[in-house]
């Protein structure tokens, strides 16, 4: 048995149907309709077999339009909603979400709030407590000024079950490691955290990236939290600005090809299908460590 391929992040939207506030309607790449007949040759050219769907916009009606397109779209495993933690009423949000078979986790757009504290708000810390007492996978979308955030976080829910989204979006066109990586070393010393090896090429430099600019950061995460933490994700079509699908895919390929066949198979699916609870068949996990 061989663990399937899984892209553990991308996306669905339709600007037409659903306000996203952070795509501009003349930007000639992203403000149009991604739909499942759009990614589907994409993941058959690849060799991917699944994928986690995640929301891009903070509202509870793209949850459910979300949950909708899944239901009838086979190679989508799993869907991470948005869901509003500082409202008294976000346990039932959660309730709602989770009759669905497809519901696997929740995620706020931290990197966009004014507040970069904002997850340390009594009403969110309520919430995580909630998540880590329900086991709800949480995705932390952060960048290198949240960590210190994060830590504290992770320090007060030592169970929640986490995984940080694109590498924590480093300064990857600047060639800037720190204060990145000291941070995320501390961070991957908390178990229950993952990370996701996404949203690299938008972090370069869009015109010139090459696979070599993403290697002194995913050597970091490799070593910090080894090959049965990380997650290979698309984030498709957001690369898009920078990169086909093809080129994300095989640029994380070049960069993690020394890792044996088992870690390997560990990041680009096995660890996705653990992590989310997909439901899919796995090999066991690779041995800790590169």
């Amino acid at each position: 048995m061989s663990s399937p391929v899984v892209d553990s992040h991308h996306h669905f939207w339709q600007p037409q149907r659903l306000d996203y506030y952070w795509i501009d309607p003349a930007d000639p790449i992203l403000a149009r309709a991604f739909q499942p007949e759009h990614l589907r040759p994409n993941l058959a050219a690849a060799g991917v077999e699944a994928t986690v769907l995640v929301q891009g916009t903070q509202t509870l009606a793209e949850s459910d339009y979300l949950l909708g397109l899944a239901d009838g779209t086979a190679f989508v495993a799993g869907v991470v909603t948005w869901a509003e933690m500082e409202s008294p009423w976000f346990e039932a949000q959660l309730a709602h979400f989770r009759h669905h078979p497809k519901f696997v986790g929740i995620r706020p757009q931290i990197h966009d709030m004014e507040d970069e504290a904002w997850m340390l708000r009594p009403a969110v810390r309520r919430a995580f407590a909630v998540l880590e007492r329900e086991q709800i996978c949480f995705d932390f979308l952060v960048r290198p000024q949240h960590l210190a955030h994060v830590l504290k976080v992770l320090e007060a829910y030592p169970q929640l079950r986490a995984v940080i989204d694109h590498i924590a979006k480093p300064r990857i066109a600047s060639r800037q490691l720190e204060p990145w990586a000291g941070l995320m070393t501390e961070i991957a010393s908390h178990p229950n955290v993952h990370c996701k090896v996404s949203g690299m090429v938008t972090e370069a430099d869009h015109k010139a990236w090459q696979p070599a600019h993403l290697r002194p950061y995913i050597d970091h995460v490799v070593d910090s939290f080894g090959s049965e933490r990380l997650l290979f994700g698309s984030d498709w079509p957001v690369c898009l600005q920078a990169a086909s699908y093809a080129q994300v895919i095989a640029a994380a390929r070049e960069n993690l090809r020394d890792l044996d066949a088992a870690a390997q198979a560990a990041i680009f699916g096995g660890n996705a299908a653990r992590f989310y609870r997909l439901g899919l068949p796995v090999t066991d996990a690779p041995p800790r460590g590169r």
